[in-house]
């Protein structure tokens, strides 16, 4: 799940009910989804899925994989997408496997099941993927699997693992950079992992603070946001080129702000269900909404979240057990689609 491996075992247990087709699936012909937005769905106990919105908002399918590839089994907690070339990546983190389909008619190429474990979030880089797994940890004995998590390095043209990174450490989130790999490892750590893909070894690692996971880069800056309990939220800005670190905290009123992209030198973060943006080289953070949704869900809020092509993009987990709710608004704030997705919708990717 999005939250971390640790909710995601916990709502394993307890979630029954998979997702079901929706009466507003509109067909969308093969070899349209080349231009518009997946959306993933985490789903539950049962088998996820993925969305597609049309870029101009009037096409959509709530069950791509199930349209395009009758009765094959996607798998349990799919939980985030990559792209290389013609393909896209779907890691499916409860079956431990990578659908590969044809991003622009999601006809299913080939499976990754074997040398993953746990697997979350992955980049790709010269041919190679590189794999985040959260490996052994276990919901039952916290304390087991806190340093066992690894890189997979996925050759794309055979499809294969064919090495591992131990990252001696718990790993989450990737992102790549000028030719390294930096890995947020949010559980009771305080730093960022630095890895260098040329020669598959651990780097000094680069100080943020605890609770710091959702990440984004621009211009050689690495962008973090940290939410530690009982403290102050804040977004730490790294200087890549010499890992000196500045930061913007955050007024209380912004108190467990989560997730953070960056779109046309604003920054986009979220607290509680609204929406907020700040320039690149603000020194505070602006406590201002640029929009507000209604929720209920306890643990789903603005599960899902992007800023792209010039909208906002807002996904509610609900219960976990029915089908949920995106939302798409103008960079202003106003409402231009709802549709209703699978269970658990975690993120939106653009097929662009």
């Amino acid at each position: 799940m999005k939250f971390s491996k640790f909710f995601l075992v916990a709502l394993g247990s307890i979630l029954l009910v998979s997702c079901n087709n929706d009466d507003n699936d509109t067909a969308v012909e093969a070899g349209a989804y080349e231009k518009g937005i997946f959306i993933l769905n985490e789903g539950s106990s049962g088998q996820g899925s993925v969305s597609f919105l049309s870029d101009d908002l009037t096409s959509f399918t709530q069950d791509v994989h199930g349209t395009v590839n009758p009765g094959d089994l996607f798998g349990k907690y799919v939980q985030s997408m990559f792209f290389n070339g013609d393909y896209a990546y779907i890691i499916a983190g409860g079956s431990n496997k990578i659908n590969v389909v044809n991003r622009k008619t999601f006809k299913l190429v080939a499976k990754i099941e074997t040398g993953l474990s746990r697997p979350r979030y992955g980049v790709v880089k010269d041919g190679k993927a590189y794999v985040v797994n959260a490996n052994t940890y276990s919901y039952e004995n916290p304390t087991s699997g806190n340093t066992d998590d690894y890189i997979a390095v996925i050759n794309l043209t055979t499809n294969s693992v064919e090495s591992t990174i131990p990252l001696n450490a718990t790993g989450n989130r990737i992102v790549l950079e000028n030719g390294k790999l930096y890995v947020s490892e949010p559980y009771n750590n305080t730093d960022i992992l630095v890895v260098n893909p040329a020669t598959n070894t651990l780097e000094t690692p680069i100080n943020v603070g605890s609770d710091a996971d959702a990440m984004e880069v621009n211009n050689g800056f690495l962008y973090v946001m940290r939410s530690p309990y009982g403290a102050a939220s804040e977004i730490v800005k790294v200087k890549l080129s010499d890992a000196s670190t500045s930061s913007v905290v955050f007024p209380s009123e912004l108190d467990g702000a989560k997730n953070l992209d960056i779109y046309e030198n604003k920054i986009y973060y979220t607290a509680g269900t609204s929406v907020y943006a700040m320039n690149l080289t603000a020194t505070s953070a602006s406590t201002t909404p640029i929009l507000t949704y209604s929720s209920t869900s306890e643990y789903g809020v603005m599960y899902g979240f992007a800023v792209n092509n010039g909208r906002i993009f807002v996904a509610d987990g609900g219960d976990f057990t029915a089908n949920c709710k995106a939302y798409v608004y103008s960079l202003t704030g106003s409402l231009q689609k709802e549709v209703t997705v699978g269970v658990g919708p975690n993120g939106f990717y653009f097929n662009n």
